[in-house]
């Protein structure tokens, strides 16, 4: 009876509902996103009202992707066989809540405890998207069903994180929290309604999802997302104090700038998408050169205003087609288990993004934002390097 219940709950969903699922599922990620970078944008109101600095701030952040990376795994692990639809709702719920607390914190402390709640949504709906493209439609689209669930990454730097800077500045930070708490609601109402049921198809323990990191195609793809994310969280959780002492941008500039460098991102994703489906491992080491030529170039040339917007779209291609490109290595390395590989890379992802905002924080604060930029495009770097050493053990 077991056996054939996965059979069926494997096979893709073919149809308009199919699709109206997957894109409720890139709502989703664009969602949890948005709520763990919401600080990116509102770092100097949410410093100044709870009266601790800017790299002090970033702890939002650090401490998110880190309940994240934990999240990950243990949420897939724990609830594997329970319906993925079921979690996916629940997560959001969680997602709300922890938006809502946010929102209220009377101090920096209690910001941080709302903010492992959003951790933990974060963590549990990336690990468990991922892999649902292949279960929602046929076979032959699962590569551009999967890039539409990873565009809710890079929409999310298009629409989540100016929007949230331009809300903050317009009716405070706390309501930018509020509005990510609705739309975690409206997310899961459509995720109750156009997703089909989907049965749990993978048991393992957690025990079994970590033994996956020994396959060494699976390693190297990790190691590579280590340096390419904690890389540039190092630097772009401090993009708009470095903009603002590079150029003297205003709040309306800034924001423009960010949604320059969102709209490069969605490009990027796409591109890279396309490119990722044959060969992954060349298209990450274009994507880690660009990217660190970027960031260790932005306080120099970021100095006059043409040069930050250049600077920004080309940050924003290379970075927008990290996710995706990593996740098509990723499912190539493991293919027999998709979920499990998956919040294998959603932990590491997550915490590269805590480790690259804790580390950005430190030379912020004992050296400067420049620093912080220089610093992650030397780890950014270091991703070449490793994803050349892939060659023996990936195809491309």
């Amino acid at each position: 009876m077991t056996q054939v219940r996965e059979v069926v709950a494997s096979q893709p969903v073919s149809s308009l509902r199919g699709w109206l699922g997957v894109g409720a599922v890139a709502a989703g990620t664009f969602t949890v996103v948005t709520a763990e970078m919401l600080p990116v944008g509102l770092l100097t109101p949410i410093g100044s009202a709870l009266r601790v600095s800017e790299g002090r701030a970033g702890l939002a952040l650090t401490v998110t992707g880190l309940v994240a990376a934990l999240a990950a795994p243990l949420v897939t692990a724990t609830l594997r066989r329970v319906e993925r639809k079921v979690v996916l709702c629940g997560l959001l719920a969680l997602l709300a809540l922890g938006n809502l607390g946010a929102a209220a914190a009377p101090t920096f402390g209690v910001l941080i405890g709302a903010r492992v709640l959003v951790g933990v949504g974060m963590g549990g709906v990336w690990a468990i998207a991922a892999s649902l493209a292949a279960r929602l439609v046929p076979a032959r689209s699962v590569a551009a069903a999967t890039s539409l669930v990873f565009s809710g990454v890079a929409v999310a730097s298009v629409l989540g994180i100016p929007a949230g800077t331009f809300l903050g500045g317009l009716a405070g930070w706390r309501i930018a929290f509020v509005a990510a708490a609705c739309l975690a609601v409206l997310v899961l109402a459509a995720l109750a309604v156009l997703l089909p049921r989907l049965p749990a198809t993978e048991t393992s323990a957690l025990r079994g999802v970590l033994r996956l990191s020994r396959q060494p195609g699976l390693r190297i793809a990790l190691l590579v997302v280590a340096f390419l994310v904690t890389g540039h969280f190092t630097a772009y959780t401090y993009v708009r104090p470095a903009l603002e002492g590079a150029t003297g941008v205003d709040a309306e500039t800034l924001g423009a700038l960010l949604l320059i460098y969102g709209i490069a991102g969605v490009a990027g994703n796409f591109g890279a998408g396309t490119a990722a489906a044959r060969a992954p491992r060349k298209t990450l080491i274009a994507i880690g050169s660009i990217l660190a030529a970027t960031t260790i170039a932005l306080p120099a040339l970021g100095a006059s205003l043409p040069g930050a917007v250049v600077l920004m779209i080309v940050w924003g291609v290379s970075y927008g087609g990290v996710s995706v490109s990593t996740q098509s290595w990723v499912f190539a390395a493991a293919p027999q288990a998709k979920e499990g590989a998956s919040a294998l890379f959603a932990g590491v992802f997550n915490a590269a993004i805590a480790l690259g905002s804790l580390i950005g924080g430190l030379a912020a604060d004992a050296i400067g934002v420049a620093a912080a930029m220089w610093l992650g495009g030397t780890l950014a770097l270091m991703a070449v390097p490793v994803a050349a050493l892939g060659r023996g053990v990936h195809r491309s």
